[in-house]
């Protein structure tokens, strides 16, 4: 399976903001229960970086005079692990596990995001496919559809 075919939820995970805007911006985003991540894009709509809830918190946690109205791109991630609608899902799961990721952008070949696949749904997918071939295996085994 890839990731394209869970790109419809994947697209309605995706929150982006533009990389001038402030850290508030990307906190009243963040402050909604659903989203976990944002996606900071530069000028020409491709990745900047992404600024998660954790990252809001760190900024905060610190934050003096000035420094509490930093800009989104002072604050974002910006080695951001992404995938591609193309790419294994199996192997982009691999990657979000090993790095204990719980969101990751998906671009489109110019690099402009275009989704954000969530571990929970990726999982549910694989899940998914794992129950549809054991059943396939069971029917083939069982000779269910044979005469």
């Amino acid at each position: 399976m890839i990731v394209e075919a869970i790109l419809p939820v994947a697209r309605e995970r995706l929150i982006t903001l533009g990389d001038r805007a402030s850290l508030v911006d990307a906190a009243r985003l963040l402050r909604d229960v659903e989203v976990d991540i944002v996606v900071v894009r530069k000028a020409d709509e491709t990745l900047a970086g992404v600024i998660t809830k954790t990252d809001v918190v760190r900024q905060i946690s610190h934050c003096q005079g000035a420094s509490c109205m930093a800009a989104a791109s002072a604050v974002m991630t910006k080695a951001v692990v992404y995938c591609r609608p193309n790419d294994l899902l199996s192997d982009v799961w691999s990657r979000m596990k090993e790095r204990h990721l719980k969101n990751v952008p998906i671009l489109d070949p110019g690099s402009r995001p275009i989704g954000v696949l969530n571990a929970r749904d990726a999982l549910e997918a694989l899940l998914g496919e794992l129950e549809y071939q054991e059943v396939l295996l069971r029917d083939y085994v069982m000779c269910v559809g044979y005469h």
